[in-house]
Order: C-alpha cells, then sequence, then structure tokens
C-alpha cells in the first residue's frame, strides 16, 4: 500500500538556512507562497551568508522554472538525486489567502500569510495532510493554535540527541585485558609503545579514539589505526608532567592530556574541541599553535577566526582594519595570550615579556569568516573559536580552504548557540564531529572539568 502524497509548505527560513531544503521531501509536493519569494528578493542583497543562501535559492528555482518552459500551472517535477528515488513536484501558491483567520491576526503579515496559505492548502486538498516547515518556534506555536499541523526543519539534524555526540574517549571495562589480550602483540618504534589487540571492542573503535582505565596501573592510549579486525594503539606521551610542558602549559586533566596529545600531533590535520567556559579550549590551542610555529617552525603563521554573532554578520560598523575590527571579539584571544606570556617569560622580566608579547602578536593574524571564501591557507594553523554558531555550510566552506601542511581546529560549546534556527544537533560543530570520526587524520575531544579558578567552579556548581 503506497503512501498518501502530503503537501509541504515552507518558510522562507527553511530556504536561507538549506538552500537545497526543496529536493529533500522525497516523493512530496512542495508549495512555496508568493510571500516566501517576495521575502526572498528583499534578502539577496549583500555579502552576507543569507544572501549567498538566497542567490543560491534563486538561481535553483530559475533553473527549475527554465526546464518546465515557464508553464508553471501544474506544478515543476522535482529532480532527484538517484533514479530509483521518485520525487514530488514543486507548486507557487500566487492566490490571495481565503481562510478566515482568528480576530486580531491579519493577513498582512509573512507569518500569518503562511498560515493562511496552509489552512486553504488543507481545505482544497482535504484527502492529503498539509505540514507547514518552519524554524521559526513562535510560528509553530501559533499553528498548533489555530490546528495547523506544522514542523521543524531537521532533514539536516545530525543526531537524535546531541548526548549522544561522539566524546573522542572510552574507559576500558575492568576485565577488558582478560578478555582483550590474548593474542596480544606489543613493540616499540623510535621511543614510542604500541600493542595490537584483537577482540570485540577494538573492532568498535575509531581512528584517534582515546582509551584509558582507572584501576591502580594507570593506562592511556590512543588508536592509530584499524586494519583487518585489530587496533594498533600506541600509549600517550604524559603532558601534565612538569618535563611536558607545551609554551609553560601542562595538562591538569585526562582530557587536557588528551587534547594536547591532538594538538601536537604533526600527523592530525583537523581536531574538534568541545567543553564549556574554563575548560582550557583556547590555550591548549595556542600554547601548541606558539609551540609549533615558533620552536619546531611547522607551520608559518596562526589564524585565528569566529562568529561575530551579536554585531550581525557586517563587521563594517567597527572602525579600523579588518584586524582592528574583529578586535572587540578576540577578548579571549587576549586574555589566553596574558596566560602563556606570564608562564613563559617569568625571569625576564618586564621588558622581556613586552617583547615577547610583541613577536606572539606578530604571528597570529586576527580574520573575519566575510573573507574566507576563495583564500587557500598553506602551512598555516587556523584556529576556528566559537564554532558551534557555524552552519555546516559554513563550516565545509572553513574547512576546504586547507592547504598542504595546515592544521585546523574548531573550538567552541554547542550548549551555547546564538546563532538563529541553530540547535545543538544541528550546528556545523556537531555536524564536523560526526562526519570526521572515521578519518585517520582527524581527532575529537569533550573536554569535561573547569580549570579557570576555585571561584568559577564553586560558581557552576551552584548557580
Amino acid at each position: 500500500m503506497t503512501t498518501k502524497r502530503k503537501i509541504f509548505v515552507l518558510d522562507t527560513n527553511v530556504l536561507i538556512h538549506d538552500p537545497t531544503a526543496i529536493l529533500r521531501f522525497q516523493e512530496h509536493d512542495v508549495y512555496l507562497p508568493i510571500v516566501v519569494l517576495e521575502e526572498l528578493d528583499r534578502a539577496k542583497v549583500g555579502m552576507s551568508e543569507v544572501a549567498r543562501n538566497v542567490r543560491q535559492v534563486s538561481r535553483f528555482l530559475d533553473g527549475l522554472v527554465e526546464k518546465a518552459n515557464g508553464d508553471l500551472s501544474h506544478g515543476v517535477k522535482l529532480p532527484s538525486h538517484a533514479p530509483e528515488l521518485e520525487t514530488g513536484r514543486l507548486y507557487f501558491h500566487l492566490e490571495a489567502v481565503r481562510a478566515r483567520l482568528p480576530n486580531g491576526m491579519t493577513a498582512d503579515t509573512p507569518d500569518n500569510t503562511l498560515l493562511g496559505v496552509t489552512l486553504d492548502l488543507g481545505n482544497s486538498h482535504p484527502d492529503r495532510q498539509v505540514i507547514l516547515v518552519s524554524k521559526d518556534i513562535n510560528l509553530r506555536i501559533k499553528a498548533h493554535a489555530l490546528g495547523v499541523h506544522a514542523e521543524d526543519y531537521t532533514t539536516d539534524q545530525v543526531l537524535d540527541d546531541a548526548n549522544l555526540l561522539y566524546t573522542g574517549v572510552e574507559r576500558l571495562d575492568a576485565d577488558f585485558w582478560d578478555k582483550h589480550g590474548k593474542n596480544m602483540e606489543s613493540w616499540k618504534e623510535e621511543g614510542r609503545t604500541f600493542y595490537r589487540l584483537t577482540g570485540p571492542r577494538a573492532r568498535t573503535w575509531f581512528p584517534s579514539q582515546f582509551l584509558y582505565n582507572k584501576d591502580e596501573h594507570p593506562f592511556e592510549a590512543i588508536v592509530r589505526r584499524i586494519e583487518a579486525g585489530a587496533a594498533i594503539i600506541e600509549v600517550l606521551k604524559d603532558y601534565t608532567s612538569e618535563r611536558n610542558k607545551i609554551w609553560g602549559i601542562a595538562a591538569r586533566n585526562r582530557e587536557q592530556n588528551f587534547a594536547l596529545n591532538l594538538l601536537m600531533d604533526p600527523e592530525v590535520d583537523f581536531i574538534t574541541l568541545l567543553g564549556q567556559a574554563g575548560t582550557g579550549k583556547t590555550l591548549l590551542t595556542l600554547a601548541s599553535a606558539l609551540t609549533q610555529t615558533l620552536d619546531a617552525r611547522r607551520y608559518t603563521e596562526i589564524i585565528m577566526t569566529r562568529m561575530t554573532v551579536p554585531v550581525g554578520e557586517d563587521i563594517g560598523f567597527l572602525p579600523g582594519t579588518e584586524e582592528e575590527k574583529m578586535g572587540p571579539w578576540m577578548g579571549a584571544l587576549e586574555d589566553n595570550l596574558d596566560v602563556l606570556n606570564e608562564t613563559g617569560t617569568q625571569e625576564h622580566g618586564a621588558w622581556g615579556r613586552a617583547a615577547t608579547n610583541d613577536l606572539l602578536r606578530s604571528r597570529i593574524r586576527i580574520k573575519s569568516l566575510n573573507f574566507m571564501r576563495g583564500r587557500t591557507f598553506l602551512r598555516k594553523f587556523l584556529i576556528i573559536d566559537e564554532a558551534q554558531n557555524l552552519s555546516p555550510h559554513q563550516m565545509k566552506t572553513l574547512i576546504t580552504r586547507a592547504g598542504p601542511g595546515s592544521k585546523i581546529v574548531c573550538l567552541g560549546n554547542i550548549a551555547q548557540i546564538d546563532t538563529p534556527y541553530l540547535t545543538e544537533t544541528t550546528s556545523g560543530l556537531t555536524y564536523v564531529v560526526d562526519r570526521f570520526k572515521r578519518w585517520a587524520h582527524s581527532g575529537h575531544i569533550t573536554l569535561q572539568r573547569g580549570e579557570r579558578s576555585r571561584l568559577a567552579d564553586y560558581a557552576s556548581e551552584t548557580l
């Protein structure tokens, strides 16, 4: 028995969020009201990400209309991703709203017009389910109050629950070695210790995943590769030790030690660090970046960027050069540089600290996301702060800028998303954590413990 074809009415914000949304409704029909086209027309001007997405939608719609030779009376057949997949038709709803809205709701606002169009389509197609799709929570609430079926656009949702997101860490069971140590092999290469393990758990691990136990003989290792049902793991370098400090910084907990092992590994090109404020994401990343840029000379420059959500996407409201415009958004960078400057130059006095401060800032470039398109970064250490505010499309745009010899580190906290229409399960940061976990040259860690001060720790627990 075939399922009755549904009708989906799309809000403007769905198309802005995902320019390819029209293609995501399988065999069902999609309706675009005239008010949506008008809102798209008003939003197409500018260099913002919203304007770029709107122009992409417009070009796509124009291509569909051309294929229909301008005859839109019977809708336009939507293209299919695969020959075996059936698709519905796209209709442009151009008629005035006939449905009577409750007193106090006029049809002269875009949201109320969408509600009226959905009601009209329900009346004219009583045998089909009509669904309004919008990223606007308030519009969905109004729809439910009117008895209109409304849903969020969740096609781009990475996970059903953010708590299921990959953490990059696995704790070994107490009987792990009894089950997996039978055919274990071990060897050393250049002072590094490796193990080859077989068994049921070894087949479920991902490359660059961290393993640890909590018994009387602590063990911490990283999965290097999976081959023929076996896992090759390497014992970690201990960055909690004073002799292994990075730019004067030592790891204060297990997760920070895992993070530094990733950050200092030249074979890992892409790293994501999640954690709440105070877990050390920025400090650890800057310390490793400075060590590898100034001491090891592995990278030629450090580039730092972030989303400027509260001001909007245009940094032209602030005076000065690109770096000066971005300055107010880089307070975290300044705070962490002060810490690194103090730890690395305590014995050199005020003059030495000032000279080091100038040297550090000369190797760190602050860039705006608005000007990343078209660039290619060669042997650069790129830090993307507040990455939870990026969409999957924006994240792809940034990561594909990486040239040979570059490393990209994404920092963020998916519990603090400021961008409209992004959630914990649709954020670009969640997207890349999930998509990169099987790649051997990437790594991820979720930092758990804050390391700011006893005051900050107490406030986090009690307030």
